[in-house]
């Protein structure tokens, strides 16, 4: 990839057109702001069928994720949404990969807390390298915990490695923000990071 410009892949041109692809085809998708079930099937084949443009990290991801959301067979709204997000992103040319994204303007708790699990109330919001959503759930009602929506019986919120310093305006917004207001009236709800979660696992 040019360090001169993110969205050329070794100088080569055949990459650049794919990449170009790409990007119409992000934005045709997201261009009625939403994302439908047959929509997300075509863009997992055309990412199949253009393997040679995943020298680019973040479209590999790209590829990852679409597969992972499609291998139950089910789109849900959540995921619909988070998809439509990323193809938003990349409508605008903006090709940063998860790991390039500010943490520290996540409302996260300060010093990040122990997790322990049971007994716990979790909640999941964002899209995450672990898997779907349901199987991160599975994944600690498996240790014990138990899962649900943010509540002031919420003990911990995780945020999906896929956030942005631009979270406000996500679909998963919403829900941090709600943490937020649970944490300020004084319940004692903590958010942390997919990566932070993980340490615990």
């Amino acid at each position: 990839m040019s360090e001169n410009n993110p969205f050329i892949i070794g100088g080569d041109p055949l990459g650049d057109r794919h990449i170009d692809e790409l990007v119409g085809l992000a934005k045709g998708i997201a261009a009625d702001g939403k994302v439908t079930h047959d929509e997300v099937e075509f863009l997992e084949k055309w990412l199949c069928a253009h393997l040679s443009i995943t020298d680019n990290d973040a479209v590999r991801k790209l590829y990852q994720r679409v597969h992972d959301i499609l291998s139950d067979g089910i789109v849900d709204d959540d995921e619909k949404q988070e998809l439509f997000d990323t193809l938003s992103r990349l409508s605008a040319r903006d090709f940063a990969e998860p790991s390039t994204f500010s943490l520290t303007a996540l409302p996260l708790s300060e010093p990040p807390p122990d997790l322990t699990f049971d007994g716990k109330q979790y909640a999941f919001t964002g899209m995450f390298d672990f898997g779907k959503r349901k199987a991160c759930e599975a994944a600690v009602e498996k240790r014990g915990a138990g899962v649900g929506p943010i509540s002031a019986k919420t003990d911990f919120l995780v945020i999906g490695a896929y956030a942005t310093d631009k979270w406000k305006q996500s679909s998963f917004g919403a829900k941090i923000m709600k943490a937020c207001n649970i944490r300020d009236e004084g319940f004692p709800i903590s958010i942390v990071s997919e990566k932070h979660w993980l340490k615990f696992l």
